[in-house]
């Protein structure tokens, strides 16, 4: 990866920063390969994330 020099000649990355562009390509990816919008599963699912429960989600979960 190449990152811009700033003066004194150190370069500067900020991780988190860098971390959401990769999933919010991931994200735009899924997006464009899909037939209809996303449902909140695959986001989960593209972004890996889990409740921390096997099976999936707790029931009652206010996004669906």
């Amino acid at each position: 990866m190449n990152v811009a020099p700033i003066r004194g000649g150190t370069a500067v990355q900020d991780h988190v920063a860098l971390a959401e562009i990769e999933l919010c390509g991931e994200l735009i990816i899924a997006a464009s390969a899909a037939a209809e919008r996303l449902s909140f599963d695959r986001i989960d699912e593209v972004l890996k994330v889990t409740d921390g429960r096997e099976g999936g989600r707790a029931p009652g979960d206010e996004r669906r």
